[in-house]
């Protein structure tokens, strides 16, 4: 048996006997979000956000996928540096910077970033004059149903003075950037986006730049709004405000939709209280057979943990269990609980699971965007839970027909076969420590 086989099961076996949370992660399913892009969206090139989710085998194999890279921090630009994605590959997207990442930028030759007020021109104009600014936009685009979407980028009135301003500063603008929210699901929010940028273009054409990038932003991590339906949308703005004559680029910045799916989150009742019954008057002392309980269940796992997107606009699904029932079981309403005990800290409002005992495994799916690492409130004996990376045979030489090679790139991977039940049909994929 392979000694990194060895050694690294028993980490895995670990957290099962400890009844510690894991997370499984299937790199396959990168590559084949990665050829869904490619299917529907082959005329916009994908700059994942890394704040979405910065482990570095995710930013190893979208970066041998040829994605670009979006980074919100200086600890993001080195760690994309660090797998040796060119500086021009990457959008530092931060609209409040601090001076000191901004030189960081410039003297990796780190020259996109985005700006959307003022005060954030003229620390750029100061700290990195050789810059290329995407201007980023708030405008009536914005989903209805986000309330921070107006928190972030200038009003589409309020675009001249900016480009106004850049001009008198020698500060290049480049292009536009969109905000959308990754809630939206509505396609006709990238049509809004278009017809407005393409009217900030003919702005910056009068007053003197030569703009040649539209970014669309984020909202793409929606199964709600396929793909498909998003691309008809926005191809035929593109044809009419800006055809290929124009030489403009049009990129995205997706990154739920290219890890949600992928992450997979296994966590461990740690209480579980019966919180409420329905009695049929008061006249009742006891729980006759049509009266049902509800159970509050606390897991090893909360908001102020994995669950962290729950505190901002994330829905997290119901969980599966991880032990056989019968499928004629009693469900019972349910509440999941993080372990801190606040009252901030519920995950599931409210679901319908069969009676769980303490020491079950739950399963939640989709858990891949905004969870993984984030302690919001560190302990000396808290760590984010471990992840275990799979790859089944067919995914990994599929990913070689896409023009991967693991001479050439992913070389921080180890492949160890890892088999179930009588045939190989899985590859483990690990970076080392």
């Amino acid at each position: 048996m392979d000694p990194f086989l060895q050694n690294h099961k028993p980490s895995l076996r670990q957290a099962q006997a400890e009844k510690n949370a894991f997370f499984v992660a299937d790199l396959g399913v990168l590559m084949r979000q990665h050829v869904h892009w490619q299917t529907f969206m082959a005329q916009v090139r994908p700059y994942y956000s890394v704040r979405c989710n910065s482990s570095p085998p995710v930013i190893e194999v979208l970066a041998a996928l040829g994605s670009g890279f979006t980074c919100t921090n200086k600890f993001e630009l080195e760690l994309v540096q660090s797998h040796g994605i060119p500086s021009e590959d990457i959008i530092y997207s931060g609209v409040c910077k601090q001076v000191s990442q901004i030189k960081y930028a410039a003297k990796k030759g780190i020259d996109l970033l985005v700006c959307d007020n003022e005060a954030e021109l003229r620390k750029i104009s100061r700290c990195h004059p050789c810059a290329k600014l995407l201007l980023q936009v708030s405008t009536e685009a914005s989903c209805p149903d986000d309330e921070l979407g107006m928190t972030f980028g200038c009003s589409l009135k309020d675009c001249r003075h900016l480009l106004e301003r850049a001009k008198e500063l020698g500060v290049q603008v480049v292009g536009v950037r969109s905000h959308i929210s990754n809630s939206c699901k509505d396609d006709q929010v990238y049509v809004r986006t278009i017809s407005d940028a393409r009217c900030i273009f003919d702005m910056a054409e009068e007053i003197g730049f030569n703009m040649n990038i539209l970014d669309l932003g984020g909202g793409f991590s929606s199964s709600e709004t396929p793909l498909e339906v998003i691309n008809n949308a926005i191809m035929m703005m593109v044809d009419v405000y800006f055809p290929s004559s124009t030489g403009v680029s049009i990129i995205a910045e997706p990154g739920g939709f290219f890890v949600s799916s992928a992450f997979t989150l296994a966590v461990n009742v740690v209480s579980k209280e019966v919180v409420a019954r329905d009695l049929q008057g008061p006249e009742h002392d006891g729980l006759s057979p049509n009266e049902e309980p509800e159970f509050q269940y606390h897991m090893s796992e909360g908001v102020y943990g994995s669950f962290s997107s729950k505190l901002s606009e994330a829905q997290i699904l119901t969980p599966s269990m991880y032990k056989k029932t019968s499928l004629d079981a009693p469900v019972f309403s349910s509440s999941l609980w993080g372990p801190s005990g606040d009252a901030l800290d519920q995950v599931v409002e409210h679901c319908l699971l069969p009676e769980l005992d303490v020491g079950d495994w739950l399963v939640f799916t989709q858990a891949g965007a905004y969870g993984l690492g984030q302690l919001l409130l560190p302990s000396t004996d808290s760590t984010p839970p471990p992840v275990y990376y799979v790859i089944s045979s067919r995914d990994w030489f599929d990913m070689q027909d896409t023009g991967v090679t693991q001479a050439a790139t992913l070389k921080n991977f180890s492949v160890v076969p890892y088999f179930l039940s009588s045939c190989q049909t899985e590859a483990e994929l690990s970076v080392p420590a």
